[in-house]
This record gives structure tokens, sequence and C-alpha cells, in this order.
């Protein structure tokens, strides 16, 4: 006799079954098509989701909540291992800039037109604007994975789709009080929110890399040296827990640890005849949690909703795309005299900027809530996530190479 926990251990093993058997399918067919992986993945969602009906796992489920963090923390932390210190100092104002104000520019512009499209108040507009405001790390390192881009500019977009989530989320729920009469919108309050949330991920990010890198690669303390890539995997979770725990930015803490692994070196700490090792584990392990969070992305699109709203939906991300991302991105590197940004490289900039995994997330905590206007956010949501993935990710690599950011083309040239 089955009992519940059995049915339920069948239906994830069922679904992880599934879901990497349909990745595998659409790796494969993005491999032929030379287009990023994430695109087919959210493709295949859509087909095996909401066509054929095999997967159905609700955007609140305990199930969905866990794949998206626990990928998103890992991806997230493998970006961070690929940037260097160095690189990152040179760009540094130009990613602070994009990470903060331009946040706030994007929620302004977005904000205004989500108002007059759907005639809805101002607040619950820009709570709109808000939630679909960051980046997507989850999409943007892997494509930059498949795609070899000049390195600032990799350095420079992965580092704002970290760092950018923090923002996005606090202003989403200062304007979640604001709008539902909890309290109202405190400059002060949310600034002093913000630097907390931030500066304390840096902070346990720091802590948590420092202390497992140090087990690992200390010449004589080293005593996690063999288990490396285990001891990997742990800091890229244990970053995101602790700060969650601390209420600061778990995503911002498991990128800064990232960061110290990839740059251990730089504090005397070597991983001397690891980093192949680590390499192909985390290549194989961010695949397969790029596979779970697309596909689910892609399987729970609310086509229904999207034909209530679609071209209002259209307009508004379209204006996200074309006003609200040209805007950050000159705002914010113009500014940057040192880093001397060329306008191909800006252009660029402005077209690599997916949205995914925290704005899906704080979407389906909203409808979770109940909140007013939901299915409104939900639906601009969900055609920003396609619009975004679907166009942007899967043209990186003809707009790289029309801009000269390829550097695989460059090379092929000389």
């Amino acid at each position: 006799m089955e009992t519940p926990t059995t049915e339920l251990i069948q239906h994830l093993f069922l679904l992880l079954l599934v879901i990497v058997a349909a990745g595998m399918v659409a790796g494969m067919i993005a491999s032929r098509l030379k287009l990023p992986d994430v695109a087919l993945f959210i493709i295949a969602g859509m087909v095996i989701g909401q066509g054929l009906h095999w997967i159905n796992v609700a955007s609140s489920s305990l199930t969905n909540q866990l794949i998206l963090v626990a990928g998103s923390s890992i991806i997230l932390f493998d970006g961070g291992r690929n940037i260097r210190l160095r690189g990152l100092k040179q760009v540094g104002w130009t990613v602070g800039l994009l990470s903060v104000p331009g946040v706030l520019i994007t929620v302004g512009i977005v904000g205004a037109a989500v108002h007059w499209l759907f005639g809805i108040g101002l607040l619950y507009a820009l709570l709109a604007a808000a939630v679909i405001a960051s980046t997507d790390p989850a999409s943007i390192i892997p494509v930059f994975r498949q795609v070899t881009i000049r390195e600032r500019v990799r350095e420079t977009v992965e580092s704002e789709s970290a760092f950018n989530d923090a923002t996005g989320s606090i202003i989403t729920f200062a304007l979640l009080a604001a709008a539902t009469g909890k309290s109202s919108i405190d400059a002060g309050a949310v600034t002093l929110d913000f630097l907390i949330t931030a500066f304390g991920g840096i902070g346990v990010g720091l802590i948590v890399g420092f202390a497992v890198v140090y087990l690992v690669a200390h010449t004589r303390i080293g005593v996690l040296r063999d288990y490396t890539t285990i001891a990997m995997i742990g800091t890229a979770l244990g970053a995101y827990l602790v700060g969650d725990m601390l209420h600061v930015s778990g995503f911002m803490a498991t990128f800064v640890a990232g960061l110290i692994w990839g740059n251990s070196q730089n504090f005397g700490l070597h991983m001397v005849g690891k980093n192949d090792e680590m390499t192909h584990f985390s290549d194989n392990i961010t695949v397969i949690m790029r596979m779970l969070i697309f596909i689910l992305l892609g399987s729970q699109v609310n086509f229904v909703l999207l034909a209530d709203y679609w071209w209002q939906s259209l307009i508004a991300v379209i204006v996200l795309m074309a006003i609200a991302r040209p805007a950050t991105v000159f705002a914010s590197a113009l500014p940057d005299l040192k880093s001397r940004w060329s306008l191909k490289e800006m252009t660029f900039m402005i077209w690599v900027r997916e949205t995914g995994v925290i704005p899906a997330a704080l979407s389906g905590m909203l409808a979770g809530m109940g909140v007013k206007h939901a299915d409104i956010i939900a639906s601009v949501t969900f055609m920003a996530i396609m619009l975004t993935i679907l166009l942007q990710a899967s043209t990186t690599a003809w707009m790289a190479r029309k801009l000269g950011m390829d550097l695989e083309a460059d090379n092929g040239k000389q």
C-alpha cells in the first residue's frame, strides 16, 4: 500500500526525470541551432507544461521555490567565481550606478507606462515595474558561458545582475507596503534598508567565502582539500542561507562568496590542481539547474492571463527594452569617465537584460498574498520573461558579432 510520502517521492522523481529528459532534448536542439539553451528550456517548459500537461508545479509550491532559490544561488556563485576582481574594480562605478539609480530609472519609466496602459493606480503600476526591474543572473550568466564576450562587458552585466536583485526586491517591498496602506514611502527608511541588505549580503559572502576557502586551500589547515567541489556547493548554498536568516541579501552573499573562491590566489590561497575539477563539476551542476529553473518557468506561463492583457503587457515590455533600458545604461555608463565605454559596448549592454527568476518569484509571491492587481503584475512579468529570454537571449551571439563584442569572432578574423 502506497503512503502519501511514497506518492510524493514518486511524483518528485517523475518530475525530475521529465524535466531532465526534456532539457537534454532542448539542449541538443539549441546546440544544433546555435542558440542559448535557456531559450529552448523555456519553450520546452511551455510544451510539456501548458501543452502536454506532463508537469504541473505551482509557482508558490515548496518544490518550485526550492529549485528557484537553490538553482539561482549555485548559478550566481559560479558567475562570481568566473569574475576577476581586477576587472571588477575597473568597472565598479558603472556596476554601482546600474544596480541602484539604474533600477530606479527603470521603475519610474516602466511604472509610468503601466499606469497609462492599464489605468491602475500609480503605486501599483510602480510595483509592477519594480517586480521586473532587476536583471536575471540565472539566464545572463549561462548565455555568457556560451558566447565569449569582451571581459569587462561580461563582468559589468553579470555583476549588475547580481547586485540589482537587492535593489529591486527592496523597492518592491517598500511599494507594496505603501500600496496596501501599511506604511508610507520614506526615502530615508528605504535607503537604510537597502544599505543593510546590500552591505550585509556582501559581509556574509566575504565571511563565508573566506572561511571555507581557508579550510580548502590553506597549505597546512586545508582539511577540506579532498572535498573541494562539495565544499564549493556548500559555500554557495550556505552563503545564501546565512544571508537569508540574517535578513540581508542572500543572492548578493552567494555572489560575493563566489568572487572569493574565484580570486583565492589574490589572498595567498591557491587551489592547486583543483581548478579543472571545479570547472567540470560546476559546468554539469549549473546545466541541471538551468534545466530545472527555466523548464519550470516555461511550464508556469499563464496564456489565459496573457490573452486578457497581451497588448498592454507587450507595450509595457517594449518600453522596458527600448526606452527604460537605454536610459538606464546611458545614465550609468556615460558618467564613468574611467571606463570610457564605447557606443557599441553600451548598445550591447542595452540588449542583454533578461528577466527571469527573481521577477518570477516576486510575482508569484504577490499573487499568493492576494495583492490587488496581482493578475496584471503577473501578466507583465510573464511577458517580460518570454520576450527578453526568447528574443534577447536568443540573439545575444548575433548581436555580439554585429557589435564586435564576440572575442571568438574577432580572433577568427585575425
